[in-house]
């Protein structure tokens, strides 16, 4: 009788939405995805209710599990930054019936599965040498901004993880400047993350609109009573139909650059930056342009060395819950 691969549960926890997922473990090394769910996140008391919805039914047993959370882990344990949620690993395992459970920040596993995907999974927007190696980094805006980074061993990337989407926004022209200014009169303390995520789109447009840089049309003003800021001020500006939507989203790429060029110093990426989330891959026809790649290479005396650095958005969604299988599988290869 043939033996049955293990059965591996790996789970994507936002603050919008958590995705979780069910994997078998091919011969060569390939995860095989069996099926996945979407759940909006906002919508239940804990991680452990979504875990026990998506496996009602489920025959097989799950032997090991991993699940990429936004925010710190400290002894298999994390509360979640943007979600009211404690999740503990081996409350986690008592549920599912293995005790094989790892949690990691969401960015670890969305640099683990890098490795996963395929060349199709990239759009680059700046080759880089061709002989780029060594360390990688990613970068993330999405709900919130995550970074990670992928250090280079001589055989195999091994993750790190940080909070570095908490570190402070740094202004680098006189809007920018005039901008914290408005965002620190908000908020106090200014993160990056309150300018490169989806929050941060909806804060520059805010502040243009509140410093009297641009006057809002009213169709827009209507749209962002009904629908996500992001998402409305994203689409005026493709549209081209609304100067300061454009303007916000402008500023937006620029930071966002000026940001990845940052992580990618500080990790020494010079085998390649990847930016992730669910914005990158939807400003697509924004940050094809010069003056974003621009933006990025803009480091002084450093300059020659950010243009070897390759620099790719990931277009594939699941690179999150791929990381987290693979996580999953090492951990039981590892015992």
């Amino acid at each position: 009788m043939a033996v049955k691969p293990p059965i591996l549960l790996a789970g994507d926890v936002g603050g919008t939405k958590t995705n979780l997922a069910l994997f078998s473990h091919r011969d060569k090394g390939g995860l095989k995805l069996l099926r996945s769910k979407r759940y909006p996140s906002a919508d239940f008391e804990s991680l452990n209710v979504i875990v026990a919805k998506f496996l009602h039914g489920e025959e097989e047993p799950v032997v090991a599990a991993c699940f990429g959370v936004p925010g710190p882990v400290r002894n298999n344990r994390s509360q979640p930054t943007n979600l009211k949620w404690d999740v503990d690993g081996a409350l986690l395992g008592s549920d599912i019936g293995t005790k094989a459970v790892t949690l990691l920040n969401d960015l670890a596993a969305n640099a683990y599965g890098i490795a996963e995907l395929q060349k199709t999974d990239f759009e680059t927007l700046q080759t880089g040498l061709v002989s780029a190696v060594g360390n990688r980094c990613v970068v993330s805006p999405g709900t919130g901004l995550g970074e990670a980074g992928l250090y280079w061993d001589g055989h195999r990337h091994r993750v790190w993880a940080c909070e570095g989407g908490h570190t402070d926004f740094a202004p680098r022209s006189e809007i920018e400047v005039e901008m914290l200014e408005y965002l620190q009169g908000r908020f106090g303390h200014v993160s990056v993350e309150r300018v490169v995520s989806g929050q941060g789109i909806s804060n520059i447009y805010a502040f243009l609109r509140d410093s009297e840089h641009g006057k809002e049309k009213p169709e827009v003003a209507e749209a962002l009573k009904a629908e996500d800021h992001g998402k409305v001020i994203t689409r005026f500006a493709e549209e081209g139909t609304c100067k300061m939507c454009s303007q916000a989203v402008e500023i937006f790429a620029r930071c966002l650059a000026m940001e990845a060029g940052n992580m990618a110093l500080k990790a020494m990426a010079t085998g390649g930056v990847y930016l992730g989330g669910g914005i990158p891959a939807k400003l697509l026809w924004k940050l094809k342009n010069k003056s974003f790649i621009d933006a990025f290479n803009a480091k002084g005396r450093m300059e020659g060395l950010l243009e070897g650095m390759p620099l790719n958005v990931i277009l594939n969604d699941n690179a999150a819950l791929l990381g987290a299988a693979r996580c999953a599988l090492d951990s039981l290869a590892e015992g």
